[in-house]
């Protein structure tokens, strides 16, 4: 006989929804978005592309090591500060994976933090049917009944989480955990991982920066606005408009050296107002800003990151005029402090606006606060011993009016490349001495300031970032020490039983069954487990 199967077809199905599939797509995308593996992975990558911060100079804090490098390798930095290695942590491609990292542990971490808050507050495990088949396990006959067995029991496991249970047959059994603190530890270092990740997002978005270089001399320095700062780097909700209102007079600086150059100590005496002190008008309170103990008032920061000297030098112009200005030079050797800048002087009471510009006066060049000696001026030692400036004077026009941004540590080369600035002198003067120019006008070197680098800093989130990372490490701390371990006892009486251990004579006897499991890998649970077994297989009148 012949059989002829026939192939049973599918009945046709609908067309397919687009909103299905994209609902589709976004679900499996989340799934893939919230794993571990997925948290895993980006915290990798973020680690990966923070790495060049470690090697190479960042802008944000290191503005001149980035020139320096500029410098110094003029081909590959340009390559470099194209993919925005110089500022890694405001590139888009870092920040994404911070936003991405951060979704993916929200997403990750809220589910499995509350199911481990349920597990918490549930109830342990029952005893098991075989606890023979657990790595730890024991058994034995005891002279005592199975309500004083198990009330031993909880005794001796005060400190356990224990359920006594009841099972048929007047089987009794004690079920008790230890350890819970270990899944507390992984709450909080879990819940303490995304504060920390808030914290530091949340100080980028209302937190800022700002540098500014004071004259340790009784300068003043107010928090009033952008303005007040040389550099200024605001968070991306910080206009600038709204800043914590207080006022700094720098008095003094005193750094201390060794006999190699090397700093051993920098502080700065100082005076502040903060905003209570200045709407009431009471006095400023002297204190002192070391290196790494930096001012704390009214939510800001004020850190000493570092000193340089000002030459001062006084422009006595032929018609009797003076003017004394001292400015910041810019340290050129961190070693020996030897320093280069630009100190810039206008001809005052000069109506006549060419007259004015043909006149004005510019002081280059070289200051060493411990000199060498001889022709060419360099520096020995950072202190400042025996001051020297290898000055070069210049005439002219200085382009202070043309509207283009100059520095202050230097001229501005295009005057001098248009002949409308032009160097009429070079000489090495110490303290004291003079240089007559051409035209009748004197340049003195008059004496030598210190002046400090400050940094304003606001981070709204500071103490909610130190709490979380406190948090974290206490966290880990607990789930990395802490061993979770369970423990069961079975008790019946032997009366009931009919197996040849049962001596039916004596009611009063009961079988008792013990194991015990480890949920860590961590050695340990042994001996805990025998010290158990020793104490509860034991009968009350020490028989074994």
């Amino acid at each position: 006989m012949t059989q002829t199967l026939e192939k049973r077809s599918d009945p046709p199905s609908g067309p397919r929804s687009p909103g299905r599939d994209l609902l589709a797509l976004a679900r499996n995308t989340w799934r893939g978005l919230t794993s571990m593996r997925t948290a895993l992975i980006l915290l990798f990558l973020l680690a990966l592309a923070a790495l060049p911060g470690a090697f190479l100079p960042q802008r944000a804090p290191s503005p001149q090591a980035v020139r320096d490098f500029f410098t110094e390798h003029p081909t590959l930095a340009p390559l470099l500060d194209g993919v925005g290695l110089f500022d890694i942590f405001a590139t888009p491609w870092f920040s994404a994976i911070y936003l991405l990292l951060f979704v993916s542990l929200v997403g990750c971490l809220v589910p499995r933090t509350w199911e481990q808050i349920r597990g918490l507050r549930a109830p342990t495990v029952a005893v098991p049917r075989n606890l023979s088949r657990l790595p730890h396990h024991a058994s034995g006959a005891d002279d005592r009944t199975p309500d004083e067995v198990v009330e031993a029991a909880r005794t001796r496991l005060r400190g356990w989480q224990v359920d006594v249970r009841e099972e048929p047959g007047g089987t009794r059994t004690v079920s008790a955990e230890k350890g819970a603190l270990r899944e507390v530890g992984n709450v909080v270092f879990h819940m303490s991982l995304l504060a920390l990740l808030v914290g530091i997002a949340v100080g980028k978005l209302f937190g800022y920066e700002g540098n500014v270089i004071v004259m340790a001399d009784g300068s003043e320095f107010c928090n009033s606005g952008i303005l007040a700062y040389d550099t200024f780097r605001p968070g991306v909700r910080v206009d600038g408009t709204e800043l914590a209102p207080f006022c700094l007079d720098v008095d003094r600086f005193t750094a201390q050296y060794r006999p190699d150059g090397a700093a051993d100590s920098f502080a700065a005496d100082v005076r502040y107002s903060d905003s209570d002190a200045l709407a009431d008008g009471t006095p400023p309170v002297p204190t002192t800003i070391a290196v790494n103990d930096p001012l704390r008032l009214d939510g800001e920061r004020v850190y000493l990151l570092g000193h340089g000297y000002a030459p001062q030098f006084t422009v006595t112009f032929p018609g009797g005029e003076q003017r004394t200005l001292a400015t910041q030079w810019e340290p050129v050797d961190q070693r020996t402090f030897l320093s280069q800048g630009a100190t810039k002087f206008d001809r005052p009471g000069v109506t006549d606006e060419v007259e004015r510009r043909r006149t004005q006066v510019a002081i280059t060049g070289l200051f060493a606060p411990t000199s060498s000696g001889g022709s060419i001026v360099t520096s020995t030692y950072p202190a400042l011993t025996n001051p020297e400036v290898a000055a070069d004077v210049y005439q002219g026009d200085l382009g202070l009016d043309s509207g283009r941004g100059q520095s202050i540590f230097a001229i501005d080369q295009t005057m001098v490349d248009q002949g409308r600035l032009t160097r009429i002198a070079r000489e090495n003067l110490v303290p004291g001495q003079t240089i007559a120019l051409p035209d009748g006008t004197q340049v003195r070197f008059d004496s030598v300031k210190e002046w400090v680098n400050l940094q304003v800093s606001h981070d709204p989130a500071q103490d909610a970032v130190l709490v979380a990372a406190v948090a974290l490490l206490v966290g880990i701390t607990l789930s990395l020490t802490i061993k979770r371990r369970r423990f069961w006892v079975r008790v019946r009486p032997l009366g009931d039983d009919p197996g040849p251990a049962s001596p039916s004579t004596t009611d009063r006897r009961s079988l008792v069954e013990i194991g015990g499991l480890a949920r860590t890998d961590q050695a340990g649970y042994g001996e805990e487990f025998e010290r158990l077994r020793d104490d509860l297989l034991r009968p009350p009148n020490g028989g074994s």
